[in-house]
């Protein structure tokens, strides 16, 4: 058994035990939050022994192999390196962290320690995800990729009413890139790279951060268009174009529906069962890298992260978009 703790009491956290515990060798043994009384209620729901208010003391706790993360992201950085330094190995979820230089801090800590970092992206873990990648060869060399994330915010009207929530404040980096932007990104990593050069462009909202915007990517043979919103809503499909045919994925986060649709009008489906909540594979994907001594996945890897966070870094740039994070850096070790 892997011995979790977890970051963070909210609902995001609630699925991903609600995921991981289909897993038998998932053991949640620990909580921390900010009160008392919240860590105790979240942990006897959930069947933990141990409660925490204060970080530094729950990295120190013999009863966690692991922590899975999921505050703030202006949080990650910081909390992370603290249990990475104690040799604990950390599921941080998206983004990982606030820029490149937060997370270039992680990946030492993590490597000085000898341990497992990984980012908690559940799309690209899922069956039909890797069928994408098993079967991209059919449509022969791919000249397009386009992915839509654009989903209208449960916050957005507080929001319009002058009660700004935390996903709209920059303290926290938050943003329409940060929370569901990457959802487009990563995938696009995983698959191709990194790109060339990028475009983006956005809606800067009086808070500070983006409501919504769009990145255009260029590669060596292809280019790549995202679009991603908190302001809006969207129904579009992500499609992968290749020269023989193109692949439509219903959902880019998770991929649900799959198909190849080839140039002659023959349709190939292949959509993937999956058995399990889409979290439950990032879970097992990390547990199983935790049994096999393996301090890297081969899928949400340090360096995809590290591709994904530049380009973050750099559309954020571009559309005017700073967090007070990319003002206090991280003091290395």
């Amino acid at each position: 058994m892997i011995k979790f703790g977890v970051v963070g009491t909210n609902w995001i956290t609630e699925a991903f035990i609600q995921a991981a515990k289909e897993n038998p060798d998932f053991s949640l043994t620990a909580v921390y939050s900010r009160t008392e009384d919240r860590a105790r209620e979240f942990a006897e729901k959930y069947g933990a022994t141990s409660v925490f208010t204060d970080v530094k003391e729950m990295a120190l706790s013999q009863e966690i192999d692991a922590v899975y993360i999921a505050s703030p992201t202006s949080f990650h950085a910081r909390q992370a390196i603290t249990f990475l330094e104690q040799g604990k190995h950390v599921l941080c979820e998206k983004p990982i962290a606030s820029n490149k230089q937060e997370l270039q801090a992680m990946i030492l800590a993590a490597k000085q320690h000898n341990v497992l970092l990984m980012e908690a992206l559940k799309s690209t873990l899922v069956p039909n995800f890797q069928v994408i990648s098993e079967n991209l060869h059919k449509i022969s060399k791919v000249r397009s990729y386009f992915a839509s994330y654009c989903q209208y915010s449960s916050r957005y009207d507080a929001y319009k009413d002058g009660n700004v929530l935390n996903a709209f404040k920059p303290e926290f980096s938050n943003g329409a890139i940060m929370d569901i932007g990457i959802y487009c990104i990563y995938p696009l990593v995983v698959l191709f790279g990194a790109p060339e050069s990028i475009q983006a462009t956005g809606i800067r909202l009086e808070s500070g951060v983006d409501g919504k915007g769009s990145i255009i990517m260029k590669y060596k043979d292809m280019d790549a268009v995202v679009m991603f919103s908190k302001i809006s809503h969207s129904s579009l499909p992500a499609e992968i174009q290749g020269e023989d045919g193109n692949i439509i994925i219903q959902n880019i986060n998770p991929p649900e529906k799959v198909e190849i649709h080839y140039r002659n009008g023959d349709i190939e489906e292949l959509t993937q069962s999956q058995e399990y909540p889409p979290m439950f594979y990032e879970a097992k994907e990390f547990i199983e890298l935790i049994k096999a001594s393996q301090v890297e996945s081969t899928t949400n890897s340090l360096a995809n992260s590290l591709l994904v966070m530049e380009i973050l870094d750099e559309a954020r740039k571009q559309m005017g978009i700073e967090f007070p994070a990319d003002r206090n850096p991280i003091v290395t070790l």
